[in-house]
C-alpha cells in the first residue's frame, strides 16, 4: 500500500509539474523574454526571478492535493468529478503561457486566465468537499492566479 501511494504521489506531482514544463518550453529561445521585457508593466509586477520558484511550489502543492483526493479512491463520491476539474484547470494552466508568451496575445491570455480562475474555484470547492487539507493546499494557487489575473488585465490595459 505504501508503494502504491508513493507512485500515486509521484504521478500526481509529475502531472502538475508537467503543466509548468509546457510553459517553460515556450520560453526557450529567449524571444518571449525580450518581448515581455519591452512591455509596459504595472508597479506591482513581481521580479522575473520570483515566477519560477513560486510556480514550482504551487505545482507541488497542486500535485499533493490531487494525490490526497485520488487516495480517497475513484469509486468514492465526487472523486472522479474533482479530479476531472483538476485536469481541466491544469489544461488551462498549461495553455496560458503559450498564448501569452508564445502568441503574444495578452487579451486572449486574459480570457484563458479568467477561465482558469473559475476552474480553480470549482476544483478547490470539490477538493474541500472530499478532504479539507486537499482544498487548503489549493488556496495559495487560487490566490496567486487571482493576482496573476489582475496582472494580466493590467498588462492588457497598458499594452493595447
Amino acid at each position: 500500500m505504501v508503494a502504491k501511494n508513493v507512485i500515486r504521489l509521484l504521478v500526481a506531482c509529475g502531472v502538475s509539474l508537467g503543466a509548468g514544463l509546457v510553459g517553460s518550453l515556450v520560453m526557450i529561445g529567449g524571444g518571449s523574454r525580450s518581448w515581455y521585457a519591452a512591455l509596459a508593466k504595472p508597479s506591482f509586477t513581481p521580479p522575473n526571478w520570483a515566477f519560477g520558484p513560486v510556480w514550482t511550489v504551487l505545482y507541488l502543492l497542486m500535485g499533493i492535493a490531487a494525490f490526497l483526493v485520488w487516495r480517497k479512491g475513484l469509486a468514492s463520491a465526487g472523486v472522479k468529478t474533482a479530479l476531472a476539474w483538476f485536469l481541466v484547470q491544469l489544461g488551462l494552466n498549461a495553455v496560458w503561457t503559450p498564448v501569452f508568451f508564445g502568441l503574444h496575445r495578452i487579451g486572449l491570455a486574459l480570457v484563458v486566465i479568467v477561465l482558469l480562475w473559475a476552474a480553480i474555484v470549482a476544483t478547490t470547492h470539490r477538493f474541500f468537499r472530499i478532504l479539507r487539507p486537499a482544498g487548503l493546499l489549493l488556496v495559495p494557487y487560487l490566490l496567486w492566479v487571482s493576482f496573476a489575473t489582475v496582472l494580466n488585465a493590467s498588462l492588457w490595459r497598458l499594452n493595447r
